[in-house]
C-alpha cells in the first residue's frame, strides 16, 4: 500500500518513520532540500508535557491588548485587514473561558504525554542523540505571574504529574548560573519534562528512514490533492500526477490551502515565533536545565555548546521576516538571567510560522475524504507531540485504534465535522 506524506517538518518525518515501521511503502514530498528547515528549524527544543497548553486562556485577550504598545511585549498582534485573521481570533476568544482552557490543555497534554513516550522508545531503540537534556524550570519575574500560574498547577496536581514550587533562593540553588541580580519571584520546576534539538532529531530519524525504505523527494512542489470523486487517490506533483491508497498531510499552515479546495475550511493561521542561537563561551555561567522566562515568555535551552533562546509570539503578519525589537527582546532576557554564559553580539536569527488553530489541540486522522488523513495544527508544540501523532496515524492508517482515545483531537470537535 502506497502512502504519500506531504511536508518533511518534524511531524513529517516522524509520520513517515512510523508509517513504514507499519508496513506501507511511504513517499515524502518536501518543498525545501531537506527535512525540518522551516518551523522545525529554530525552534525552542521543548518537550515538556506538563507545560504544553494552548495559547488560548484565561486572561490572554486583555493581556495581549496590554501589550500592543510594548516594543519588548511576548505577544505582539498587528491588525490587518484580513478576513481569516479576524474569524480566527474571533474563534480563540471564545475557547479563552477557564473551561475551555482546562478542556483543551487536557487534550494537548493527552497527545503530549503519549508523544513523550513514543519519543523515549524510540531513543532507545534507536540509539539517538540530539543534544537533549532532562528537567524544565519556569521562571516568575513578578508575583502576579506566578500566581496566574494556579489554575495550571491545579492541573498538574489533578493529574499527578511531578512539579514543585520553589522559592528565588530554590530556583537558583537548582540552576547555579542564574544571574542574582536578576529579579526573580519564584519557579515551578518540572522533573519530567526535557528540550532536545528538534531539527538534529528529524535529521537523524530521515537518515533511518530512508535505510528503510522510505523515499524523500526535495525541492518539490504538490500543486494538489487528486481527488476522484469522494476520495483522494494521489496528488499532482510539478504538474504530474503521483497515485497513492493514502496521503498524510503534515504541511504545517498551508495545509489549510491543499484542503480548501477539498471542502474543509481548515482555521489555522501561522503565528510567529522568533530565535536566536549563540555561541556558549563561558561554561560555568551557561544553564545546565532549561528555562522559561514566564513573563517574556522566552525560553533559554542549552544545545551542546550552543545556547538556543526562543519566543515571542506575533499574529497578524504573515511575512517571515525578521523584527528586530522581537530579537532584541531575546538577547536582552538571555543577559538577564545568563550575562556571561555565551557570546550574544555574535547570535544568529531566526524566524518561523507556527501552525495554531485557535483552540489548541492539533487535528488528526480521518476526513471526509477517503484516503485523506491529517496530522495538521500543532502550534508551538510540534516537537513535542510529534512521535505520538505519528504513531496515531500509523495505527490509524493500519486500521488499528491507537492506544490513546482521540476525543477532541479529530475534526469532529468541530461543529459539523465528520470525524
Amino acid at each position: 500500500m502506497r502512502v504519500v506524506v506531504i511536508g518533511a517538518g518534524i511531524v513529517g518525518v516522524t509520520s513517515a518513520y512510523y508509517l513504514r515501521q507499519a508496513g506501507f511503502d511511504v513517499t515524502v514530498f518536501e518543498r525545501n532540500s531537506g527535512v525540518a528547515q522551516e518551523t522545525s528549524y529554530g525552534n525552542a527544543g521543548v518537550i515538556a508535557p506538563a507545560y504544553t497548553g494552548p495559547w488560548a486562556q484565561p486572561g490572554m485577550p486583555r493581556k495581549v491588548l496590554a501589550y500592543l504598545f510594548n516594543p519588548h511585549a511576548p505577544v505582539v498582534f498587528r491588525p490587518t485587514f484580513d478576513r481569516t485573521l479576524w474569524r480566527w481570533l474571533r474563534r480563540w476568544y471564545a475557547e479563552c473561558s477557564l473551561e475551555r482552557f482546562a478542556r483543551n490543555k487536557a487534550r494537548i497534554q493527552r497527545i503530549a504525554y503519549y508523544s513523550r513516550d513514543q519519543l523515549r522508545a524510540l531513543r532507545t531503540r534507536l540509539e539517538l542523540q540530539y543534544e537533549q537534556t532532562a528537567g524544565y524550570l519556569q521562571l516568575f519575574r513578578t508575583q502576579h505571574e506566578l500566581d496566574r500560574c494556579a489554575p495550571a498547577r491545579a492541573l498538574l496536581a489533578e493529574k499527578g504529574i511531578p512539579h514543585r514550587l520553589l522559592a528565588p533562593a530554590e530556583c537558583r540553588a537548582l540552576e547555579p548560573a542564574l544571574a542574582d541580580t536578576a529579579q526573580l519571584a519564584g519557579g515551578l520546576h518540572l522533573p519530567d519534562d526535557e528540550t532536545g534539538n528538534c531539527a538534529f532529531f528529524a535529521r537523524q530519524l530521515k537518515d533511518r528512514a530512508e535505510d528503510d525504505g522510505v523515499e524523500f523527494r526535495f525541492g518539490v512542489t504538490v500543486n494538489a490533492l487528486d481527488r476522484r470523486g469522494d476520495a483522494v487517490c494521489g496528488v499532482l506533483v510539478d504538474g504530474e500526477p503521483f497515485a497513492a491508497d493514502l496521503c498524510v498531510l503534515a504541511a504545517g499552515v498551508d495545509s489549510a490551502a491543499w484542503l480548501a479546495p477539498l471542502g474543509i475550511e481548515l482555521a489555522i493561521y501561522p503565528v510567529k515565533g522568533y530565535a536566536a542561537t549563540v555561541q556558549v563561551t563561558n561554561h560555568d555561567r551557561a544553564p545546565r536545565l532549561s528555562v522559561m522566562d514566564e513573563d517574556y515568555k522566552v525560553a533559554i535551552t542549552r544545545m551542546g555548546q550552543r545556547l538556543r533562546i526562543a519566543g515571542t509570539a506575533e499574529i497578524g503578519s504573515r511575512r517571515l521576516r525578521l523584527r528586530a525589537s522581537a530579537l532584541r527582546t531575546l538577547v536582552r532576557v538571555a543577559i538577564d538571567w545568563f550575562p556571561a554564559a555565551a557570546a550574544y553580539a555574535q547570535a544568529q536569527y531566526w524566524v518561523g510560522a507556527r501552525p495554531m488553530l485557535p483552540d489548541g489541540p492539533p487535528l488528526l486522522g480521518p476526513t471526509p475524504i477517503r484516503g485523506l488523513l491529517l496530522n495538521v495544527g500543532h502550534g508551538s508544540s510540534g516537537w513535542a507531540m510529534a512521535c505520538g501523532c505519528a504513531r496515531v496515524i500509523a495505527d490509524l492508517a493500519l486500521g488499528r485504534t491507537p492506544e490513546i482515545d482521540l476525543d477532541g483531537l479529530t475534526l469532529a470537535r468541530y461543529a459539523g465535522a465528520t470525524a
